[in-house]
């Protein structure tokens, strides 16, 4: 086997193979192993049948498209690899004029479309408009508001109820005279301002008492779930049982004790502040390293083969369809949603499936570029992420990701690469739009 390389236009890339007379006789013998027990010739049990009668009686091209199909794909790897291509597609044979036959060799043109070559314009410097989210005094009191809100007890009032409150109550709805399926309940706790039911029912109850009975009256909105009930007027008939007052645990160094394993409100606050600004720190990370991918591609061209980003495209479906399997949507549904769909969801996800797939050869550039590489110790630190997040043995997640050591590095290469791209950006503050009058 020779093979030579023709040339490169654009993203599609064209070299030959060129095969023996003796290594196409080597592959039609070992295509007629392979398929002679397939094959039924008067006079002989099937499968046993000689090569040379098999030609006579079907024809001397009989195993010919084994063969070169053998032949090809123990071939084009070779050549891929000694070419330095990378295929993006399946690749298009051409066997020109010269007739096959035993006895000769062949040569076959491959052509096939490639990753694209990436000149990279700008990627060092590269500006990027983004403004740190910061973590403020007022954060801290809001989240140690939630804390209390979660620790906060109902108390029964004699009193009307107020926005806010929770109140106990019986209830039945009515359209006219005929009371509705589905409208009833008894000892509901409810509360007040939540807007739990529909617009107009909890503030009617706003001012009733304990022991009170009240009318409350409303419309069901046109688009309401329950066909037969959209759009109607409809009384629910209430009774208040109790009426309940939301109090909240005193803001001292007791509460820091109840709720944390802190001993003064002062040191729950410093805790407090921590996580909010580790949880900002990482926000900021991933918010900025999106604004600078995003300022990298804005930066570089590339030419994306079409069939890259209708690979990506169907992965987006893939997943998107997955998910909604996850969710409880049946297959049968799911199927028919993709049928009727399949077009719409085609166009929504392009945009996307551009942008991931131009994101990712230019990151795969800069790595390229700036020599990026995953190390033995970058894998071991991925294993022990694997081992604190699942909560589970160090060696076990080794075993369970055998095989996968390629794939892991590849990722770590990305982030890394990402991490580079991010330090190296230059990073300014969004200059404030003017309102539009």
């Amino acid at each position: 086997m020779k093979t030579q390389f023709v040339g490169r236009e654009g993203n599609n890339a064209k070299f030959t193979i060129e095969f023996t007379a003796e290594e196409f006789e080597d592959a039609l013998q070992k295509a007629y192993l392979e398929e002679r027990g397939k094959i039924t010739v008067d006079g002989f049990r099937k499968g046993k049948a000689p090569r040379s009668i098999i030609e006579k009686r079907y024809g001397s091209s009989v195993f010919f498209e084994t063969a070169i199909n053998n032949m090809v794909e123990e071939a084009y790897p070779k050549a891929i690899d000694e070419h330095k291509l990378d295929p993006v597609d399946r690749p298009s044979l051409e066997f020109g004029d010269e007739k096959l036959e035993k006895g000769k060799g062949f040569t076959v043109t491959i052509s096939v479309t490639v990753s694209p070559e990436v000149e990279l314009k700008k990627y060092k410097g590269i500006k990027v408009e983004f403004k740190p989210l910061m973590i403020t005094d007022e954060d801290v009191d809001i989240e140690i508001d939630n804390l209390r809100s979660r620790n906060a007890r109902l108390v029964s009032v004699d009193r009307a109820a107020e926005l806010g409150d929770t109140v106990v109550l019986d209830y039945a709805g009515f359209v006219g005279d005929d009371q509705f399926e589905g409208g009833t309940a008894e000892k509901f706790s409810l509360k007040l301002g939540s807007g739990m039911f529909i617009p107009g029912f909890e503030e009617q109850l706003v001012g009733t008492k304990s022991g009170e009975e009240k009318d409350v009256n409303v419309t069901f909105p046109e688009d309401y779930q329950a066909e037969e009930l959209a759009g109607k007027d409809a009384v629910f008939k209430c009774k208040v049982h109790e009426v309940q007052f939301e109090e909240f645990p005193e803001l001292d160094d007791e509460f820091a004790k109840d709720v944390s394993e802190f001993d003064t409100l002062e040191e729950l606050r410093t805790d407090v502040k921590e996580k909010l600004q580790k949880q900002t720190d990482e926000k900021n990370a991933y918010d900025g390293k999106n604004k600078a991918l995003l300022a990298l591609c804005d930066a570089n061209e590339i030419d994306i083969p079409e069939v890259m980003i209708e690979d990506e495209i169907n992965q987006m479906k893939n997943d998107y369809l997955q998910r909604l399997i996850n969710q409880g949507v049946s297959a049968d549904a799911v199927k028919k949603y993709l049928e009727s769909a399949d077009a719409t969801l085609n166009e929504n996800f392009r945009p996307d499936a551009e942008a991931r797939v131009k994101t990712t050869l230019l990151v795969q550039a800069v790595a390229a570029k700036e020599g990026i590489e995953a190390s033995e110790e970058d894998l071991e630190k991925e294993y022990e992420t694997y081992a604190d997040l699942y909560k589970t043995d160090l060696e076990k997640v080794k075993e369970s990701l055998k095989g996968s050591e390629n794939y892991l590095k590849e990722d770590i290469v990305y982030r890394k690469t990402v991490d580079f791209i991010y330090d190296n950006a230059k990073i300014v503050e969004p200059k404030e739009k003017k309102a539009k009058e």
